[in-house]
């Protein structure tokens, strides 16, 4: 079977996953192996792929594929999120263009209608994962509304009621009124905003007919009807002689009193406080604390309400500019000022929060905290990298109750029962709320199940993608299952560090609450994925491009491999295109490299004409592993990319293959050894091996190829042992450097004098430095064009001459040097060593580094002195020699 000449990307991907599905190489059940668990952080259903889900996607299926290959049990779970806020919005829009309105239909319609628009979209960004060799098992496919889920969310619900750490009350909260709901503080992203600063008088009331004001500064003129006191401190010699009085609330001429709190900036502003309760949560602690009326003019959509007394319907933002234009006109408004400031957004919707008091729902957060932070504290959960773990703690540690009701329908609704009398009960069902409801002494009115009503509301999201781990291998509804006692506690969770706290931390909570151990052992903490110019990327600066389209262009494996190139853990990615070309250009060279070795013929005849080459690259393989297991064993995925690829690309492609590569003869390329041929073919297959995390599709495309020779159906790169280190000389590993670097000296002095790289040249060397030359002749002649290659004592004069480490090489050639030339060569050669010697120098005579620093890192940098004292040394004697001749 022939190989076509370029590498076609579209159809190998659809051929090859369509293959592991048929033949079940993603599913996992139970055995005898050990298994290796990952569960998807489960993007939102009504999620569309963003380069955000390639990275973290991408780095998840280099872990799964990997352990796959180490003969573990690899299991990775898929779901999706209900994502109650941002799908209630999909569903409510697309009733409002048929004209429905979500009340007018109620509730059970409504529901019917989300159902039906998640069959329809709901799917779409796990399709979409595929194409980028997702390696899931899609049986295992979970969703947070499917029953047995949201049965796990209200028996949780319930047994922490239980405990004691569900309670309702009433407080402030971060208010959606976008989305009509109350959102979480981790669900607030703070923003820095150019705003406006008001200046604006409130009379104060006098006596005797004196005319007094007040100058208060505010960034929300539209709130003032909601004021209920102005606030100074009692230290401020400014207003000692206001204490006790009142003033007035401009345009609503409302009477509200002149408090005194330490609380109060002196310097900051006028060093007076309008106190809004109802709108913001200093305020309303204020309040609290000296006993303040609340008024809130805000209706749930951000409209004023009647309360407002002025403007009532107006948006909040729409009634600003009208207040600041009523201000102004009667009197009001001292001055304007530009303003910076940090502003709260929905992380859902973008828009802007409103504090406000509200009855919710609230867990407490306080017990569950405390062990959750010490399995990481402890290291019994690695966070990666650990620069993290500072936020974590300080976040555990001063932990807030959580905000757990929303405002919607779509989610699961919070199981708390009202009596017609306002009392309430907790169950999972109306039947259960009812003979709760009769135990109840203080109720005496008779009354049926009818006449309970549940609460409208839904819990939060994260009240059940904090259970993801466990709810995934159902748990909950049976604990002691084969799937839960097989894959749980999971081994390594992917995912963005935005969401260490509201995502990742709850699971530690819920796996100590509910199973009583860690649900996972490393938190592998992505980056964000920026622009080449450092913004992040988004739909609104048209920065992000079409991850499909990227696939489409340059390949799911080019893609996986532009996306892992330089994404450290935790450290954002700078995204370019250019690194997804580099990605399809590394597969074409592979590609290429195995059309070059298909196409040799072989010889049977012939003996082993590459043993140093196969000894030197059999070694080299063995070193780069080593340095690949110990990245991976880090987490340093990046790094065990980069290793991967010098490995293929610089040492394989670019020096092995060339070493070995039969030579041409009248345009035809000679036979090759059977040993060397069946060495390098085994080599490439260890070489697809290591690859295959990193690249699925075109390492399961050429391990079928003839050249391996036949593969039974299941005999796939997929589920290919990794290769084990072996043996490594480091001695052939030493002398191959120097060789190499011979080589590329010989390739440099052909480019600065304009030799044809077919012209053979003569080369010798002057040794020192102790390598072997003679014995890799070979592989020097054939690498460097050498006709004739020998071993001196004298320098050769009028040759061109390098340097490797302390060795001296010469090239005679045709036409003589010029003297000039070479001794301005050589004193900048001179410059460049006697500086690099300097800064060796000085790193050796700090007492910091010499005490410090590990002695094999001493050891580096002494060798480097030693090195470069010695080409000083021969430095100097050629400019000797050539001043000598010169004369």
């Amino acid at each position: 079977m022939s190989i076509s000449k370029t590498y076609e990307p579209k159809q190998t991907e659809e051929k090859w996953y369509n293959y592991w599905l048929e033949h079940g190489f993603f599913r996992s059940v139970p055995d005898e192996r050990e298994p290796y668990t990952v569960v998807i952080p489960p993007p939102n259903v009504t999620g569309v792929l963003h380069m955000g889900h390639m990275l973290n996607n991408t780095i998840q299926d280099v872990l799964v594929r990997r352990a796959r290959m180490q003969g573990k049990n690899a299991c990775w779970v898929p779901g999706t999120d209900h994502a109650s806020i941002a799908t209630e919005a999909k569903v409510v829009a697309m009733l409002k263009e048929k004209g429905v309105n979500k009340k007018d239909i109620g509730r059970e319609k409504f529901l019917e209608y989300a159902w039906e628009w998640k069959e329809k979209y709901g799917g779409i960004i796990l399709e979409q994962l595929k194409k980028l060799g997702a390696s899931c098992d899609w049986d295992r496919t979970r969703f947070t509304m499917e029953d047995s889920m949201s049965e796990a969310v209200i028996d949780t619900f319930i047994h922490l009621y239980t405990k004691g750490w569900i309670y309702r009350g009433i407080r402030m909260v971060n208010w959606d009124p976008q989305g009509k709901t109350a959102v979480s503080d981790e669900e607030v992203i703070r923003k820095e905003v150019n705003q406006k600063l008001y200046y604006i008088k409130y009379n104060v009331v006098g006596e005797d007919g004196k005319h007094e004001f007040l100058t208060i500064a505010t960034t929300r003129p539209e709130t003032i009807m909601a004021d209920t006191a102005v606030c100074v401190n009692p230290n401020d010699e400014r207003y000692k002689h206001l204490h006790g009085k009142k003033a007035i609330i401009p345009l609503i001429n409302r009477e509200i009193p002149i408090i005194l709190d330490e609380y109060v900036t002196m310097d900051f502003g006028t060093g007076c406080l309008k106190v809004t309760p109802a709108h913001d949560l200093n305020d309303y602690e204020l309040g609290q604390k000296h006993g303040l009326q609340v008024i809130d003019i805000l209706n749930d959509d951000g409209t004023l309400n009647e309360k407002a007394e002025i403007l009532i319907g107006e948006d909040r933002f729409a009634a600003r500019k009208r207040i600041v234009d009523l201000l102004e006109a009667d009197g009001y408004l001292d001055k304007v000022e530009d303003y910076k400031s940090q502003i709260g957004f929905s992380e859902r919707t973008d828009a802007v929060i409103e504090p406000k008091l509200s009855m919710q729902w609230f867990c407490r957060m306080d017990e569950m905290a405390k062990p959750a932070l010490d399995y990481v504290l402890k290291g019994d959960i690695k966070l990666i990298p650990d620069k993290f773990l500072n936020t974590y703690r300080y976040w555990m540690e001063n932990v807030k109750d959580w905000c757990i009701s929303r405002q919607l329908w779509w989610g699961q609704q919070i199981p708390a029962w009202y009596l017609p009398n306002g009392q309430f009960v907790i169950a999972k069902s109306r039947e259960e709320a009812f003979e709760e409801a009769q135990k109840l002494t203080t109720h005496h009115s008779p009354f049926t199940a009818k006449d309970l009503k549940q609460d409208e509301d839904v819990v939060d999201t994260w009240f059940s993608s904090w259970l993801w781990p466990i709810s995934v291998f159902d748990g909950f509804k049976d604990p002691n299952n084969d799937d839960i006692n097989y894959y749980y506690p999971t081994n390594d969770l992917v995912t963005a560090p935005e969401i260490l706290f509201f995502w990742v931390a709850r699971m530690i909570m819920a796996g100590h609450e509910f199973r009583g151990e860690l649900p996972f052992r490393n938190v592998y903490l992505t980056g964000i994925v920026r622009d080449n110019i450092g913004r992040k990327m988004s739909k609104s600066l048209g920065n992000s491009p079409d991850p499909l389209g990227l696939i489409e262009n340059y390949s799911a494996d080019g893609v996986r491999i532009g996306m892992l190139r330089s994404s450290p853990a935790g450290n954002d990615l700078m995204f370019d295109e250019e690194h997804c070309k580099w990605g399809r250009n590394f597969a074409n060279k592979i590609w290429n490299a195995f059309r070059l070795v298909k196409g040799w013929q072989v010889d049977d005849q012939a003996g082993c004409a590459n043993p140093l080459a196969i000894e030197w690259f059999e070694s080299r393989f063995s070193q780069a592993l080593t340095e690949i297991e110990s990245n991976f064993s880090q987490f340093r995925i990046s790094e065990a990319l980069m290793a991967t690829y010098k490995l293929v690309w610089d040492d394989f492609c670019a020096w092995y293959l060339e070493m070995i590569k039969p030579n041409y003869v009248d345009n035809r390329s000679l036979p090759i050894d059977p040993e060397t041929f069946n060495r390098t073919v085994k080599f490439f297959e260890d070489i697809l091996r290591i690859l295959h995390p990193f690249m699925p599709f075109i390492t399961e495309e050429l391990w079928h190829d003839e050249l391996f020779g036949s593969r039974s159906e299941y005999d796939c790169c997929i589920v290919a042992q990794l290769p084990t280190i072996g043996k490594i000389n480091t001695q052939v590993l030493s002398d191959l450097e120097m060789v190499k670097q011979v080589v590329t000296q010989v390739r440099n002095v052909r480019e600065e004098k304009r030799l044809s790289p077919k012209e053979k040249i003569l080369l010798s060397a002057k040794e020192s430095a102790g390598v072997p030359y003679k014995k890799y002749e070979g592989i020097i002649c054939k690498l460097g064009n050498v006709s004739e290659f020998s071993i001196v004592t004298d320098k050769i004069v009028g040759a061109v001459s390098f340097m490797v480490s302390t060795d001296e090489f010469y090239i005679p050639l045709t036409d003589q040097p010029d003297p000039a030339a070479e001794c301005a060569k050589l004193k900048k050669d001179k410059e460049y060593f006697t500086g690099f010697l300097r800064s060796v120098n000085s790193k050796l005579s700090n007492n910091k580094f010499m005490n410090n620093a590990r002695p094999e890192i001493i050891d580096v940098e002494l060798k480097k002195k030693a090195d470069a004292e010695a080409k000083l040394r021969v430095i100097e004697e050629n400019l000797i020699a050539l001043a000598c001749h010169l004369q």
